[in-house]
């Protein structure tokens, strides 16, 4: 079926974004994709998808736990990154000069996912002020429109769009409006993977790293989520990339001169040497 790459709202014209060409696997920690798919779930004809909020630290999975739930239920996945300098036109629709003249309506990933029927990802979403947050009021709860000002028009959400929102914990966020906060249920915590779960995300990543360097890099992260810091697998992918790197070039002689390099380099000195996992 080929993608509608643009749609007429009360005569203005929307050009539509595309969804994501790749969507990782979610690998473990299968209870709280499926308490993801249960906010999703329709009951009956009627019925409305819930708007959860992923919370967790950085690097957990939280955006690719969103794109594996919608992947299983079919639908096109639109990740929109938030920051505190996003605009409701950001997160709407924006005018662009168009080639022929005049202004083209470019819609943002979030109404190309609500016209299409897709799940929309809000990435970090409380880093944003509350005046963007106040745009999407109508949209979370039974109304299930946003409206642009823009474009002056009033867009509807699709039978099957699905929005999730994910926060990290951290402190360069704002507080999120209690109208809004009371809109984004359930709160769903996506934790630290366990031993086994973080080795096949490894794997599943990099899946021509040493069996050596993989052991190494999963000792650290352990002792990292032991001590409550904030590394995280994905910085256990990086460190683990840029080892095997050094071993095909010769730079290191052997997976343990590999991995403590590669952690002094990616993490720092002393971070790398906080764990005797040698």
């Amino acid at each position: 079926m080929k993608e509608q790459k643009s749609t007429a709202i009360d005569g203005v014209m929307l050009h539509l974004s595309s969804p994501e060409a790749n969507v990782p696997a979610w690998v473990g920690q299968r209870e709280v994709l499926l308490q993801l798919l249960a906010a999703w779930t329709l009951v009956e004809e009627g019925d409305r998808s819930l708007h959860p909020r992923l919370l967790g630290k950085p690097g957990v999975g939280k955006t690719t736990l969103a794109c594996a739930a919608a992947k299983e239920l079919g639908l096109d996945v639109y990740v929109m990154q938030a920051t505190m300098d996003t605009r409701p036109e950001d997160l709407l629709v924006s005018p662009v000069l168009d080639p022929k003249g005049g202004l083209r309506y470019m819609a943002s990933p979030l109404v190309s996912a609500m016209v299409r029927g897709g799940a929309c990802v809000l990435d970090e979403a409380n880093r944003m002020s509350e005046k963007s947050w106040a745009s999407l009021a109508p949209l979370l709860d039974h109304r299930r429109y946003a409206e642009s000002l823009v474009a002056g028009v009033k867009i509807p959400a699709h039978k099957e769009f699905r929005f999730v929102t994910t926060m990290n914990e951290d402190a360069s966020t704002y507080e999120i409006p209690e109208y809004i906060h009371s809109r984004l249920m359930p709160q769903i915590y996506v934790d630290f993977p366990e031993e086994d779960e973080e080795r096949a995300i490894l794997k599943e990543q990099i899946p021509f790293a040493d069996d050596d360097v993989l052991q190494y890099v999963l000792a650290y992260l352990q002792a990292a989520h032991q001590a409550d810091l904030r590394y995280t697998v994905r910085d256990g992918i990086n460190v683990v990339r840029y080892a095997m790197k050094m071993l095909h070039t010769k730079r290191a002689k052997d997976a343990k001169s590999a991995v403590r390099k590669a952690l002094e380099l990616a993490l720092g000195t002393e971070e790398a040497s906080q764990f005797d996992i040698f």
